[in-house]
């Protein structure tokens, strides 16, 4: 599993990839075009999309300068024209084109966060959002003018409502995908009060859209928008909140359940697992149906494009 940001110029075309384990991916800036067997779609800022495994994209092309958040769960390929691999693209892959640009990875286990890490002592790039509150991605109005959408396993996320946990009244979620066979959860966060204590029983990552996200041991003055995190199996977190008057909002990935409790110690209050989502996505007014991928048990957010 790996995680990047991906940047297309205008013009710039990705062909015949195969994802062999899955992938989902937020547009965060520019436009695309995406293309496969069943048509064509205009991709534009505040879309997410999944592809469950073997699920082949024909053609991604960058409309005007664009970047994307893009989850991986396995490997990838790049197919000829006759479908023959003509690469494959594995995370070990993704590590050594880091290692050779003198990036250090993210940790991804509590034990190796531990351990010092060389710290990236070259110049970096700024994203697009870096800096500049993106809410707008997943609150703003849908622009009704859009054009008819094929693809419905990509979803406008401005068109899924913020549903709330009445557990957690300054908490509000946008559910987007809930695999029932990984317990795998695809979120929009608008985090505007403080999270009770809890552990993650599996590792989970975070795209800071808008706001400031102030967490334990970091700088006063939060984490801003294009700020990524990732937290390993067995994170925990006393208090995590927003550190700033404006809404929080950053997109979420769970890969696991959470148990939350009241301080260290003391005994579970709460399990929150995928089957918590789906029925507070189901009482908040948000529509999970099948994805149209019969070979993959996850259930997507009903918002698609032009709908």
């Amino acid at each position: 599993m790996f995680s990047l940001i991906v940047r297309l110029e205008k013009g710039e075309t990705v062909e015949r990839l195969l994802s062999l384990s899955g992938m989902d991916l937020l547009v965060l800036s520019g436009a695309l075009d995406y293309a496969d067997e069943s048509g064509e779609s205009r991709l534009e800022p505040g879309v997410w999309g999944y592809l469950s495994a073997n699920t082949c994209m024909e053609r991604l092309t960058a409309v005007e300068d664009a970047e994307l958040l893009v989850n991986c769960y396995g490997a990838f390929a790049l197919l000829t024209p006759d479908n023959q691999v003509r690469r494959l693209i594995t995370s070990a892959d993704i590590r050594q084109m880091a290692l050779a640009a003198g990036i250090s990875m993210v940790p991804n286990t509590l034990a190796e966060c531990m351990v010092e890490r060389e710290p990236y002592t070259g110049e970096g790039t700024p994203l697009a959002i870096a800096g500049v509150n993106s809410g707008h991605l997943v609150a703003g109005v849908t622009d009704t003018a859009a054009p008819a959408f094929q693809h419905p396993h990509f979803i406008d996320c401005r068109s899924v409502p913020w549903v709330i946990n009445p557990d957690l009244p300054d908490i509000g979620l946008k559910v987007l995908r809930v695999s029932q066979e990984t317990g795998f959860i695809s979120l929009m966060v608008r985090h505007n009060g403080v999270a009770a204590p809890h552990n993650h029983i599996g590792g989970a990552d975070f795209l800071v859209l808008e706001g400031a996200l102030g967490v334990r041991a970091g700088p006063p003055e939060g984490y801003g928008p294009g700020t990524w995190f990732y937290e390993p199996a067995g994170a925990r977190h006393d208090a995590t909140q927003r550190v700033t008057d404006e809404d929080l909002i950053y997109t979420a990935n769970v890969y696991g359940a959470l148990f939350f409790d009241s301080g260290v110690g003391t005994p579970v209050a709460a399990v929150v697992s995928w089957m918590d989502y789906v029925a507070l996505a189901e009482a908040g007014g948000i529509k999970l149906v099948p994805n149209t991928f019969t070979n993959d048990s996850s259930l997507l957010a009903w918002a698609p494009i032009g709908q």
